[in-house]
């Protein structure tokens, strides 16, 4: 008989905390080459935007294992959850993945480009598959934060209500999260005048990251009277103020360190930005995975099948942590002009 981590665990918050992570790993990873991508036809001429490809070539498609994961996790973890919420947002999933798939194919023929023309073309799919992919991103991130329509324990809603003026906003939110995130990510892997450019990108990027923030935060409350209850009813305000204090105090840090000659912090700075929005969100949608129809419990697949599922997770887990930081500490230099890209 298999043995059942279920009779000592709670294999749904385990899993719950596993996807959640995964999908983290992903935006946070992810987003900043996403970033590069969006910020690419800005670059001051081809030499800089070769710079700017090499300082992600190494890293992309790894960076990508963390969404398979995260799919993977929530359809063999929780399948209630994943037959709603996929039905509910195909359209935008099949639009950043086709999204991602121009960007990887532009990685690839802009390198066998030998003119100018063809060159520019690739430039533009890179950037625009980048840009979409983001935009898809912040959409399926604002259907889920407002909750999908579910009727009999399925969905209940209609093919296009995804696109609606929440899910553009955070669609656009995202959008400069991650062009924030690449434009610090090129101060730490440049130098001269890309850096100068990057940074100067940075702190006008920030100013819109700053409004988004301030403008999905102050909506959340407005979705459902339980998000407003949680965070303003007493002690659980003071209990939660430090989440937006933190995130004030981190934006000007980080705003600071962009008119400075700084160059690795404000990266994590603004990772550290991308991680407290994300706390925020999980505390606002706890214990939701279906906001506001199922909880983590709710959603959860047989507790054998949790159990199998976990020993592989905690196998896998390791390796694919352990190449993701081999990667990034065999490439920790600048970037270069002289490269195959």
């Amino acid at each position: 008989m298999m043995f059942d981590f279920g009779t000592w665990l709670d294999l749904p918050l385990i899993w719950g905390v596993l996807v959640a992570v995964a999908v983290f790993m992903y935006v946070w990873l992810d987003g900043f080459d996403l970033g590069v991508g969006i910020l690419f036809p800005f670059a001051g001429d081809h030499k800089e935007r070769a710079r700017m490809m090499n300082a992600i070539a190494p890293f992309w498609d790894a960076n990508e294992t963390w969404l398979v994961l995260g799919g993977g996790g929530l359809f063999v973890a929780f399948p209630k959850a994943y037959a709603i919420l996929l039905p509910a947002l195909y359209l935008p999933v099949i639009l950043m993945l086709l999204g991602l798939i121009c960007r990887g194919v532009a990685f690839e023929f802009r390198f066998k480009s030998d003119t100018a023309k063809s060159r520019a073309f690739w430039d533009a799919t890179f950037h625009f598959g980048s840009l979409f992919a983001a935009l898809m991103q912040g959409i399926i991130l604002g259907n889920f934060v407002q909750g999908v329509e579910v009727a009999n324990g399925e969905y209940g809603g209609g093919p296009l209500d995804w696109a609606n003026g929440f899910a553009l906003l955070t669609g656009i939110a995202v959008i400069f999260g991650y062009a924030l995130l690449g434009a610090t990510w090129i101060v730490m892997k440049s130098d001269g005048k890309l850096q100068s450019w990057a940074r100067q990108a940075a702190r006008y990027i920030l100013l819109f990251v700053v409004v988004f923030m301030g403008v999905v935060s102050l909506s959340m409350p407005f979705i459902d009277t339980r998000i407003a209850e949680l965070w303003f009813s007493l002690p659980n305000f003071f209990l939660l103020l430090p989440v937006p204090l933190l995130t004030l105090g981190v934006c000007i840090w980080l705003w600071k360190d962009l008119n400075r000659d700084i160059e690795i912090r404000p990266f994590i700075l603004a990772m550290v930005l991308f991680l407290l929005g994300y706390i925020g969100l999980g505390i606002s949608l706890w214990p939701w995975i279906v906001p506001f129809e199922y909880t983590l419990w709710d959603a959860a697949a047989a507790s054998t099948s949790l159990s199998l599922l976990l020993v592989g997770a905690l196998l896998m887990l390791p390796i694919i942590l352990a190449y993701t930081a081999y990667c990034y500490w065999i490439f920790r230099g600048k970037s270069s002009e002289e490269s195959m890209y």
